[in-house]
């Protein structure tokens, strides 16, 4: 189950620097995965409309970096229902690349490793394996500068408005879903996220009413999981705009851009968007038409912090909003990086992997002070371990 490979150094092969400006190098590198339970199946509208199946665990990928001066990094990739081994398996060919090289060079590095895997591409499975060395690097490089990311990166906020969704899945009846939304208030959640996109449109417009009605003015949005047409989203969204939402997200397939575009500027409710993409390329396209109000990047999705990075340049130049999808001990710093609105998500599925905890005030999640990401795995962590490697030089 747990391997140790040994890549041999050379330094013609490696390609790395060889000159004073390397002040360190890559000496370890081990990659891991883990299945997470989720405490109960969990349903939204892609299950009703059979699509797939209940999801019941997410699957992890784990880097973890050494240098040879003692730094450290980690970094997370994951996938639902399926694509958990072989992202793992990618990690594993691609990993040994990383050695002898110096970890500061980060761009460098994701362009390598997106060569080393060229024939499957540069989205999809290949860039969200190396998301999780992406995201390592950049953590080591925070740890090495003693600094939480948000504040390497530069932060424009120490706190970012931050959202609920865990409470308000489809496979929940109305009454627990307004339990947990009263809970999710008292606890100093910003805000809520409903899922909607059942086969019967008013069956969810019932729920948003209700849930309305109990939280007031608070902020509030839906969810459709790309399961509306056209049609479909223009009607239903036109019908909602009663009920002052922050923003509809994924009324369409995630790859119609177009469709999107005509729905922003067809209804007064902002639209959201992004989650499903998995490069910063296919992110392009929602910017360059203005289909989206607010952008849904993942960094684990597209490749990790650096093309991140690249899509919230372009955001920024169309003033979108932000708002990452999942992984909130991430995507927190990155958010508060963000120069306009940003929310971030709030999931606690993945609190049982870390020693550390996220703290919410106001409203709003706070930025950890700890360098770097700021976690460390826990020993349920390990302990959801089925295979791990280890290359070294």
């Amino acid at each position: 189950m747990f391997e140790k490979r040994i890549i041999p150094a050379n330094p013609l092969q490696a390609g790395f620097p060889a000159d004073a400006a390397t002040l360190d190098r890559i000496k370890s590198v081990k990659v891991s995965l883990a299945f997470l339970p989720l405490k109960r199946p969990i349903s939204d509208a892609k299950v009703l409309t059979g699509r797939q199946k209940p999801l019941t665990e997410v699957a992890f990928l784990f880097a973890e970096i050494e240098t040879e001066g003692g730094y450290s990094g980690l970094g997370i990739s994951y996938s639902k229902r399926a694509g958990g081994p072989g992202l793992y398996a990618h990690a594993r060919e691609i990993a040994g690349n990383l050695i002898g090289e110096d970890p500061s060079d980060i761009a460098r590095l994701w362009t390598k490793l997106a060569w080393a895997g060229a024939s499957v591409g540069r989205s999809g499975l290949a860039t969200q394996a190396i998301a999780a060395f992406d995201i390592a690097l950049w953590d080591m490089k925070a740890k090495r500068a003693g600094l939480p990311l948000a504040k390497l990166i530069g932060a424009h906020k120490d706190t970012v408005r931050c959202y609920n969704t865990s409470g308000g899945f489809l496979s929940s009846p109305i009454e627990e879903v307004l339990e947990n939304c009263q809970a999710s208030v008292a606890s100093g959640i910003g805000g809520i996220k409903l899922k909607v996109g059942q086969p019967d449109p008013m069956e969810d417009l019932r729920r948003v009413a209700a849930v309305r009605e109990q939280l007031g003015d608070f902020p509030l949005m839906v969810d459709a999981n790309q399961q509306w047409d056209r049609p479909t989203a223009l009607r239903i969204g036109r019908i909602m705009e009663q009920f002052n939402l922050v923003w509809i997200e994924e009324p369409l397939d995630a790859y119609d851009a177009q469709g999107h575009a005509q729905l922003a500027a067809a209804l007064d409710t902002p639209i959201a968007s992004g989650e499903m993409l998995s490069s910063a390329q296919e992110h392009l396209e929602l910017v360059q038409l203005d289909a989206v109000d607010f952008i849904q990047p993942d960094a684990p999705r597209v490749g990790g912090i650096t093309q991140f990075l690249k899509i919230m340049t372009m955001a920024e130049q169309k003033h979108m909003k932000l708002a990452p999808h999942f992984f909130m001990e991430l995507h927190i710093h990155l958010a508060a990086a963000y120069p306009h609105d940003s929310w971030v998500e709030h999931f606690d599925w993945l609190e049982p992997l870390f020693n550390e905890r996220l703290e919410l005030k106001d409203g709003r999640m706070v930025v950890p002070p700890r360098p770097g990401i700021g976690i460390s795995l826990s020993d349920q962590a390990h302990a959801w371990t089925v295979s791990s490697e280890t290359i070294t030089a």
